[in-house]
C-alpha cells in the first residue's frame, strides 16, 4: 500500500506509533506464519476480478441471491488452486468469507452440515454424505429451528417414526409451528439437510434425533416428493441468502438414514441410547464457539472504521479563527471508542481461547471422555452471549459516533449491524444461554465434593481469599476483583435457589424463580473469564517487544477499569470495591485516553482488515472518504439518467394538472 496517497491526518496518526503494527498483527493472528497465510490468500482473491461487482447495497434481494451463488460456486472451482492456504476449517472459514463477506450460502454446507456428519455419524455415513458434500456434489443444511420452537430444543416437534416393516424412518412437520424455519441455504440452495427429529419406535419417543434428508433432485434440483421447501422471505439483513422453510409429508427415509455414531435403532426396533445425552446438540456448541470468533471481528470492524473516520473528520470550531480540530481529538469520541477498541482486543484472545477449547474438549469426547463436556457447553453458551450482546450494542455506539455519515450504507455499518446481530439470537437466544451457564454455575457451587472443578470454574471451589496489596494498577489485582465479584454473585443466586428449596420449591421452580440474579451471575462469570483471558495473554507473550506488551497491558487496564465503572453498583453491593476507589478506577480510565491516542490508528490498522473485508468507504485504509463518498453516491443505479423514468408517469401529470385550466 506504500503508493497510495494517504490521507495526511490519517497518516500523520500513523506516524505518532510506538510500536511495531506487524508484531500486533502476528499476535493478533497466533504467529507471523498465519499472518503471511491470510495476507497471500486475501491478495489472491481481491485481486480475482472474478469476484468483482457492484456493490450489493445497489442490487435488488435476488440479484443479490444471484450474485452470491455465483461467487460462492466460483471460489469452489478455484478452491484447489488455493493449496496449502486452504487446508483445515479455519482456512476454509476464512477463505469463504474473504469471498462475500455477507453471503453464507455454503457456510452451512462446511459448518454444521459437514461437522455433524463428522461427530456423529458412522464411517458408512461419513463415506456416504461427508465427501460428496465437501466435493460439492450435493450440498446440505442444518434443519433445527422451527417456527414455534428455537432455543427449547426438547420442544421440537418434527417426528420420525421407525417403520420395522419396511425398515425406513417416516418424518413428518405435523403442525403448522413445527414447520422448520430460518436454516441458511434451505430455501433454494441446498440438496440435503440434517433434521433434527423427536425420534419414535417401539411406541415410545427418545428425544431428538439427527437425520439425513435428501431435499431435492440432484438431476434437475426440483423438491421430491413429501417435501415443501421454500425461502422465508425478506429478512432484517442476509439479503443475498436463502434462509428457508421445510414441511414433510410422510418423507421417507432408510434405517441408515439416522446418524448412528452415539445412538443406533437395531432393525426390530430395538433403541441404544448415547453414553451422553447432550452429545446430539455438539454442532450447537462448535458454531457457538465460531460465533464468539465472529463477534470479536464484527467488533474489531465497526472499531476500525470508526477509528479511522474520526481521524479523518473534523468537526467544530473550538476557538475563533483556529482550525476545526479532529474528532477524534475530542475526549468525549475518545472515550466511545477506545474501550470498545479494549474489548474487540479482549474479545480476539478469548474468541481464541473459545474454539481452542473446543478443539481440546471434542478430540477427548472423540477419545471416549467426557468429562468435560458440561463445562464446554457452559463456556460456549455464556461467551457466545455476552460477546454478542456487547458487539452488538458496541457496533451501535461505533456507528452513532460516526454522525450523519454512518447511517448511509457507504459507511458499510448498516450492512455489518443487520448481518451480525443475528448472533444474538441464531444458535440460542442469549438469556437462554445465560440461564444455562447459571444453572451449570450453581451445580458447581453446590458441589461438596473433593473433587477439583474444571478451570473455568475453579474459583468456585472455595471463597477467594484478600490480596496482600490493593494495587488498583495491577491487573492481578483488577483480575482478583472480578474474581470476587463473580464468586459473590454465584453464591448470592445459589443461596436464593436454596433458600427457595428449603420452602418446598423443586429445583425448576427455584431457579425460575430467581432468574433475574441468575442471570447476573452468568453475566458476571463471564466477565471474569474474559478479564482472567487477557492477563494470560499477555503472560504467554514471552518473546514479544516490551513496547507491544505494554501498548496491549494499556489495553487489559481500560477493558478493566470500563467493565468496574459500568457495573460499578455490584461492586459496591459486594463491598469489593469502596466508593473512593470507584471513583479513582474512573479517573485512571480517563487518563488512559490520551495514552492510548497516539497509537489507536495503529490499533486498528493491526486487524488487517482490507477495504473489500470492511466495505466501507468512511473506514477505507487511504482515508480518502470525501471524494470516495461522491463516487459511491454518483454510482448509484437510481443516478443512470438525469431524469427518471417515473417522471412521465407521475410527476408531469402532477405538475402539469393545472395548465389546461389556465
Amino acid at each position: 500500500m506504500s503508493n497510495i496517497k494517504i490521507n495526511p491526518d490519517l497518516q500523520k496518526e500513523r506516524d505518532t506509533t510506538n510500536f511495531d503494527v506487524n508484531e500486533m498483527a502476528a499476535i493478533i493472528y497466533n504467529g507471523q506464519e498465519n499472518l503471511d497465510k491470510k495476507r497471500k490468500l486475501e491478495s489472491m482473491i481481491y485481486n480475482d476480478t472474478d469476484y468483482d461487482s457492484i456493490p450489493l447495497e445497489f442490487m435488488s434481494r435476488e440479484e443479490q441471491y444471484e450474485e452470491g451463488l455465483r461467487r460462492a460456486t466460483i471460489s469452489v472451482l478455484k478452491k484447489d488452486s488455493f493449496g496449502e492456504l486452504v487446508q483445515n476449517p479455519r482456512d476454509l472459514h476464512l477463505y469463504n468469507s474473504k469471498i462475500m463477506p455477507v453471503n453464507v450460502l455454503f457456510d452451512l454446507n462446511y459448518g454444521m452440515f459437514v461437522p455433524t456428519i463428522l461427530s456423529q455419524g458412522t464411517p458408512e455415513q461419513q463415506e456416504k454424505y461427508m465427501f460428496p458434500a465437501l466435493n460439492h456434489e450435493i450440498i446440505g443444511t442444518y434443519a433445527q429451528t422451527e417456527m414455534g420452537h428455537g432455543t427449547f430444543l426438547r420442544g421440537l416437534e418434527t417426528t420420525a417414526h421407525f417403520d420395522p416393516n419396511t425398515q425406513e424412518f417416516i418424518l413428518n412437520t405435523p403442525t403448522v409451528t413445527s414447520t422448520k424455519w430460518w436454516p441458511g441455504a434451505l430455501g433454494k440452495t441446498s440438496t440435503h439437510a440434517v433434521v433434527l427429529a423427536q425420534l419414535y419406535t417401539r411406541g415410545k419417543c427418545h428425544g431428538i434425533h439427527p437425520f439425513i434428508v435428501q431435499l431435492r433432485s440432484l438431476e434437475d434440483h426440483t423438491s421430491l416428493p413429501g417435501i415443501e421447501v421454500g425461502d422465508i422471505g425478506p429478512k432484517f439483513g442476509f439479503d443475498a441468502n436463502d434462509n428457508g422453510y421445510l414441511r414433510l409429508h410422510n418423507v421417507k427415509i432408510p434405517r441408515e438414514g439416522m446418524l448412528s455414531k452415539y445412538s443406533q435403532v437395531a432393525p426390530d426396533g430395538m433403541y441404544s441410547k448415547p453414553p451422553k445425552s447432550t452429545l446430539t446438540y455438539g454442532t450447537m456448541t462448535l458454531v457457538r464457539s465460531f460465533i464468539v470468533r465472529n463477534c470479536a471481528f464484527w467488533l474489531a470492524q465497526a472499531c476500525t472504521i470508526a477509528v479511522r473516520y474520526s481521524a479523518v473528520r473534523r468537526q467544530s470550531e473550538v476557538r475563533p479563527g483556529e482550525p476545526e480540530p479532529q474528532v477524534l481529538s475530542y475526549q468525549t469520541q475518545q472515550h466511545k471508542l477506545f474501550p470498545l477498541l479494549a474489548t474487540a482486543y479482549a474479545f480476539m484472545f478469548v474468541q481464541d481461547t473459545m474454539v481452542s477449547t473446543y478443539s481440546e474438549v471434542n478430540a477427548q469426547v472423540n477419545n471416549g471422555d467426557y468429562s468435560r463436556t458440561q463445562e464446554l457447553h457452559a463456556l460456549s453458551s455464556s461467551l457466545k452471549a455476552f460477546t454478542s450482546y456487547v458487539a452488538n450494542y458496541g457496533a451501535e455506539v461505533l456507528r452513532m459516533s460516526c454522525g450523519g455519515h454512518g447511517y448511509s450504507h457507504a459507511s458499510g455499518f448498516p450492512s455489518l449491524y443487520v448481518n451480525k446481530t443475528p448472533s444474538c439470537t441464531y444458535e440460542g437466544e442469549n438469556t437462554v444461554l445465560m440461564l444455562q451457564t447459571a444453572r451449570y454455575l450453581v451445580k458447581c457451587m453446590r458441589d461438596q465434593s473433593e473433587r477439583r472443578l474444571p478451570d473455568s470454574v475453579q474459583y468456585l471451589q472455595r471463597p477467594p481469599t484478600a490480596l496482600p496489596k490493593r494495587k488498583l494498577n495491577d491487573l492481578r489485582f483488577l483480575e482478583h476483583v472480578y474474581m470476587c465479584r463473580a464468586y459473590r454473585l454465584v453464591k448470592f443466586a445459589t443461596d436464593q435457589v436454596e433458600k427457595s428449596m428449603s420452602n418446598g420449591n423443586d429445583l425448576t421452580g427455584a431457579l425460575g424463580d430467581h432468574a433475574v440474579y441468575l442471570v447476573r451471575a452468568a453475566t458476571a462469570h463471564s466477565h471474569y473469564f474474559v478479564v482472567r483471558n487477557f492477563n494470560q495473554k499477555l503472560d504467554s507473550l514471552k518473546t514479544v517487544s516490551r513496547v507491544t506488551r505494554t501498548v496491549l497491558g494499556q489495553l487489559a487496564h481500560l477493558y478493566a477499569y470500563e467493565g468496574i465503572q459500568e457495573n460499578s453498583g455490584e461492586f459496591l453491593e459486594e463491598a469489593i470495591l469502596s466508593t473512593s476507589e470507584v471513583m479513582q478506577i474512573r479517573q485512571m480510565s480517563i487518563d488512559l485516553l490520551p495514552v492510548i491516542r497516539p497509537n489507536c490508528v495503529s490499533l486498528v490498522d493491526a486487524f488487517e482488515f482490507h477495504d473489500k473485508d470492511l466495505c466501507s468507504i468512511l473506514g477505507r485504509f487511504d482515508g480518502n472518504v470525501y471524494e470516495n463518498m461522491l463516487k459511491w453516491a454518483q454510482n448509484s443505479p437510481l443516478n443512470k439518467t438525469d431524469v427518471h423514468s417515473s417522471y412521465e408517469k407521475y410527476l408531469k401529470p402532477l405538475f402539469n394538472r393545472n395548465k389546461s385550466k389556465l
